[in-house]
């Protein structure tokens, strides 16, 4: 559950040390308003004193500034390190070998999700094959053999307590795929494959949202991560790899 208050329920790993970030950012930010402008309504009100020993008084004014300028510097150097070490853990630090492979793709105005299959490989995707209609939104050839148990849906179905390894994909403009639940955010970029790893941990649903201003039906590209136990994971993809396999049987003449 979320440490703070107003923010909606964390239900992975990684969200306690954020949100306890976020809270002494918090209380710092608060803390420095406050003090700040007590300082300049004490200035405003005070009145003007002879000082018999100006400098005197300028040394011990200089060393109260290099003091509190010192704990800032070291207050916000700390929140800084904290901060980069936890985005840095979800970016640039690979996931183990054991993580759960997923491909997010963002297009106007939906997200795609697909899983490898028993193969654990994506298959080869084209372009020119991209038919929503048709029921190939991301264009999986048929003829590579990697893409037959492929499993494309519209939610993202996780395992409790299984870490997983995003691919991020956009067909067309910048997304940013957001699930505020999991204090999970990145950006897909046309062009560009970008990893983000995470260990969801709460049972339930997450509503996934598209954090950058991508057209004009923005506001209508919305998903849902379905965070269930592994062995209601477990049975859900092997009917989804199984309805796959007979549906491909089926239309071999």
């Amino acid at each position: 559950m979320s440490s703070i208050p107003w923010m909606p329920p964390n239900g992975a790993l990684h969200g306690i040390a954020l949100d306890h970030l976020m809270r002494w950012n918090l209380l710092a930010l608060v803390t420095l308003f406050c003090l700040a402008h007590i300082l300049l309504i004490i200035a405003l009100l005070r009145r003007k004193k002879r000082i018999p020993h100006p400098d005197a008084a300028k040394a011990g004014f200089g060393l109260a500034k290099f003091v509190a300028l010192l704990a800032l510097c070291v207050l916000y150097i700390w929140m800084a390190i904290t901060a980069e070490r936890l985005w840095a853990a979800n970016r640039f630090e690979g996931a183990s070998p054991e993580a759960l492979q997923v491909e997010v793709v963002g297009v106007q105005f939906q997200w795609y999700f697909r899983y490898p299959g028993q193969d654990a490989a994506f298959g080869i995707t084209r372009p020119q094959l991209v038919s929503p209609a048709a029921g190939n939104p991301l264009g999986l050839d048929p003829d590579d053999p990697h893409s037959h148990d492929d499993v494309v849906s519209s939610i993202l179905i996780l395992p409790a307590g299984h870490e997983v390894d995003l691919r991020l994909r956009a067909f067309d403009v910048i997304h940013g795929f957001f699930i505020p639940g999991m204090r999970l955010k990145q950006n897909a970029v046309p062009g560009l494959v970008l990893h983000v790893h995470f260990t969801p941990q709460l049972p339930g649903t997450y509503p996934i949202l598209c954090s950058q201003v991508c057209g004009l039906g923005h506001s209508r590209m919305q998903a849902q991560l379905h965070v269930l136990p592994q062995t209601e994971y477990d049975k859900w993809i092997a009917a989804r790899e199984h309805s796959n396999l007979a549906a491909q049987a089926s239309a071999t003449p």
